[in-house]
């Protein structure tokens, strides 16, 4: 069982908050991008990201958990038809939040919570997995050690010289 929150609850008790997070991550999931306070955006954003990562597993048991959460059948659809092919490759970091400014009324600090479903760049690892090193030294045959002789050196005249006698010679002619 998952251990409620500490402090205040969003506008309530514990029943009216799993309500209230479960209607803006329905609302975000079918209009993509919402705007809501900075506190109500932090609070949804870990659940909407656990939710999208059942949408990405896909199967049945995955549908029926979010269902469980979200009671509505409309945004779980979107959820696991259209988002979550688009987040296939991305491994977290799904919604992204923008601070925009305070509410008119109240003076409440507000923020747009919203989707990322720009496709990622897949990074390149920096060291490789033990397997493929080991496959990579049984594949290289062992290379021999070749000497190698000294080079001759060569003494060239200075370019300079040459260039100077070379009128001198068309002169004489």
């Amino acid at each position: 069982m998952p251990k409620p929150t500490k402090g205040p609850r969003l506008g309530g008790g514990p029943a009216h908050e799993r309500l209230l997070l479960a209607n803006l991550a329905a609302a975000l999931f079918t209009h993509k991008s919402i705007k809501t306070t900075e506190t109500k955006a932090k609070r949804l954003r870990p659940l909407a990201e656990r939710l999208i990562t059942f949408g990405k597993r896909g199967d049945l048991h995955a549908r029926r958990r979010v269902l469980s959460v979200l009671r509505d059948k409309d945004a779980t659809h979107v959820l696991f038809a259209e988002i979550a092919p688009l987040v296939a490759e991305r491994e977290g970091g799904y919604t992204r939040i923008t601070k925009v400014g305070n509410r008119k009324g109240d003076n409440a600090p507000m923020a747009v919570i919203e989707l990322v479903l720009e496709p990622v760049a897949p990074k390149k690892r920096r060291t490789e997995p033990a397997e493929v090193k080991a496959a990579k030294k049984a594949a290289a045959p062992k290379a021999e050690k070749v000497e190698e002789a000294p080079a001759e050196e060569v003494v060239e005249a200075p370019v300079e010289e040459t260039a100077a006698e070379a009128p001198a010679e068309e002169k004489a002619e």
